[in-house]
C-alpha cells in the first residue's frame, strides 16, 4: 500500500499545477497586449500603463462575446493597443462589437477610445465620468447615461451601473448574469493588493459601495478587478475590508 502515497502526491501537485496555468493561460500575446479566457464567452484584456509612482502598470479590461457581437469594458491604455485589440475581436475572432464602455474617467479606462470612435463604435459612460474625461482632459465617451444602462448581446443581458463612490465618484461595475460574472474594475482589488492611487477616491464610501454591488450580485462566480489577478466573490470581501476603518485584510 504504501507505493501510492509518491503517486497521490504527484497527482495532487500536477492537479495543482494545472489549476494555476488554467488560471494564468493566455489565448493572445505581444509586448503590448495579453488576452485571457475566463469563460467560453469571456475574456480580460491586459494592456500596460506607464506612471511616475508605480512604474509600469498592467490595467485589466473585459472582452464579451455573443452571437456574433461583442462588447469591450474599458479600452487599453493607448490607441495603438486598442487596434490591436479590435482586430482580434473582429478578425481573429470574427465578432462585430457593438459598444464599449467606461468603468470611470481614467487614462486606464478610455486612453484608447478614439480608436472606438473612428470605427463608428459607440462608447458608453455615466454623466460623472463624461464631465470628469473633460475636466481632465482624457479622451471623452459619446453617450452618457444616469446610473444605469443595459444592454443586450444576442438574447443575453449586461448591467453597467454606478453606486457609489470609491475609487473615483463616477466609478461603475458591469454585470454580466448568464455569466456569473463582474467587472469591477479599479473600485475592486485583487487579492493581497494595496489601496493603491487614492487622488481622487472616496475612501470613507468605498467600503460601503463594494457591500452594495455584493448585495445586489450574491452569485458571482467570477470578479474582475481594474489590475492583479481575477477571482470570484472573495475580491469584493476583500476590498469591503481594505476600506473598512480600522480594519486590515486578514
Amino acid at each position: 500500500m504504501t507505493y501510492k502515497l509518491p503517486i497521490l502526491i504527484l497527482f495532487f501537485a500536477f492537479t495543482l499545477l494545472s489549476c494555476k496555468s488554467h488560471k494564468t493561460r493566455t489565448t493572445y500575446s505581444s509586448e503590448t497586449l495579453k488576452i485571457i479566457p475566463v469563460s467560453k464567452n469571456s475574456f480580460i484584456h491586459i494592456s500596460y500603463l506607464s506612471t511616475d509612482d508605480y512604474g509600469k502598470v498592467a490595467c485589466n479590461g473585459l472582452v464579451y462575446m455573443n452571437d456574433g457581437e461583442a462588447v469591450v469594458f474599458d479600452t487599453p491604455t493607448d490607441k495603438e493597443t486598442s487596434n490591436e485589440l479590435i482586430q482580434w475581436i473582429t478578425k481573429t475572432k470574427q465578432h462585430k462589437i457593438k459598444a464599449v464602455f467606461a468603468n470611470h474617467f481614467h487614462d486606464d479606462c478610455l486612453g484608447g477610445i478614439e480608436a472606438f470612435h473612428e470605427l463608428n463604435i459607440p462608447s458608453y459612460a455615466n454623466n460623472a465620468t463624461i464631465e470628469l474625461a473633460k475636466k481632465e482632459g482624457n479622451p471623452v465617451p459619446q453617450i452618457s447615461f444616469d446610473t444605469e444602462k443595459e444592454l443586450t448581446l444576442g438574447n443575453k443581458k449586461i448591467i453597467n451601473r454606478h453606486f457609489g463612490e470609491a475609487h473615483t465618484k463616477d466609478n461603475i461595475v458591469s454585470y454580466i448574469p448568464s455569466e456569473h460574472l463582474l467587472f469591477g474594475g479599479c473600485p475592486v482589488k485583487s487579492l493581497n493588493a494595496t489601496k493603491g492611487y487614492l487622488g481622487d477616491a472616496n475612501i470613507e464610501e468605498w467600503s460601503k459601495t463594494i457591500a452594495k454591488i455584493k448585495t445586489a450580485y450574491p452569485d458571482l462566480k467570477i470578479v474582475i478587478p481594474g489590475h492583479g489577478d481575477y477571482g470570484d466573490i472573495e475580491l469584493l470581501d476583500y476590498t469591503i475590508t481594505l476600506f473598512k476603518t480600522g480594519q486590515s485584510p486578514k
